[in-house]
C-alpha cells in the first residue's frame, strides 16, 4: 500500500534521523490496535536522496512480518528508484535488531545488488526511538558477507524479474489511461460523475479532475 505523504515528507534524506522523522509521523497515523503490529515499510530515494515514495509492504503479529523481495523491490523499479532504505517496527519497544532481521537485511541487500536498487539502510524503529543498521555499522558488514552470494543463473532470473515487473506496471498504467480516455469523452457526452464512476470504476476525485 502506498503511503500519502506531505510536501514536507518529501525530503532529501542526510541522515537516518531524518528517515525516522517521516516514519515516525507515518506511524503514528495508525490507531492504537494497528501500531500494535509490526509494519515493514519501503522507503524509494531518487539519485539526491529525496524520497519518491513510502509504501507499506508487510503488516503482520506483535513480533513478526513477512515480507518477500518481489514485493519489495516492485515500486522502486516502477518509480526507477536509485536506492531504498527498509524500516520496520517492533510494538514491544526493542530496538535491538534481531537475528532474523539481519539475515534478512542480508538478502535484500543482495538481491537489491542484483538490480542496482542498493539497499542503503534498514531502520528498526519505535513510537519514541529507533535504531539504524548504517549507523551501527551493520550494513558494511552485510555487504562482505559471504552468505546469499549472486551466480550466474541467480542474475538471469532477477533479470527476468525486473522486466516482468516492468512489463506488468506498464501493462496497469496503459489500463488506467484507457479508463481516462474513456471517461472524458464520457464527460463530453454529458454523462454524470455518478455514471462515468459506474462505468468506469474510476474515484470521484480523478473523475473531477477531467477536463
Amino acid at each position: 500500500m502506498n503511503i500519502r505523504l506531505t510536501k514536507s515528507q518529501k525530503i532529501k534524506i542526510l541522515n537516518s534521523e531524518d528517515i525516522y522523522n517521516v516514519m515516525q509521523q507515518i506511524l503514528l497515523r495508525e490507531n492504537k490496535i494497528r501500531r500494535g503490529q509490526e509494519h515493514f515499510w519501503v522507503v524509494g530515494l531518487d539519485g539526491q536522496n529525496k524520497i519518491l515514495f513510502i509504501e507499506l509492504i508487510g503488516l503482520g503479529a506483535q513480533n513478526r512480518v513477512n515480507a518477500n523481495p518481489p514485493d519489495v523491490f516492485r515500486m522502486a523499479i516502477y518509480k526507477l528508484a536509485t536506492s531504498v532504505v527498509l524500516v520496520h517496527n517492533h510494538p514491544g519497544g526493542t530496538i535491538k535488531p534481531s537475528a532474523t532481521d539481519t539475515d534478512f537485511t542480508d538478502k535484500l541487500l543482495k538481491v537489491g545488488g542484483l538490480i542496482s536498487i542498493d539497499v542503503v539502510d534498514h531502520l528498526i524503529i519505535t513510537e519514541k526511538k529507533y535504531t539504524s543498521y548504517t549507523d551501527l555499522g551493520l550494513m558494511e558488514k552485510l555487504r562482505k558477507s559471504p552468505f546469499y552470494q549472486i551466480f550466474d543463473k541467480d542474475k538471469a532470473d532477477m533479470h527476468n524479474l525486473r522486466l516482468e515487473i516492468e512489463k506488468d506496471e506498464a501493462t496497469k498504467k496503459a489500463k488506467a489511461q484507457s479508463k481516462i480516455n474513456i471517461a472524458k469523452k464520457m464527460k463530453s457526452k454529458g454523462y454524470t460523475d455518478q455514471q462515468i464512476k459506474e462505468l468506469t470504476g474510476l474515484k470521484f476525485i480523478d473523475i473531477k479532475k477531467l477536463q
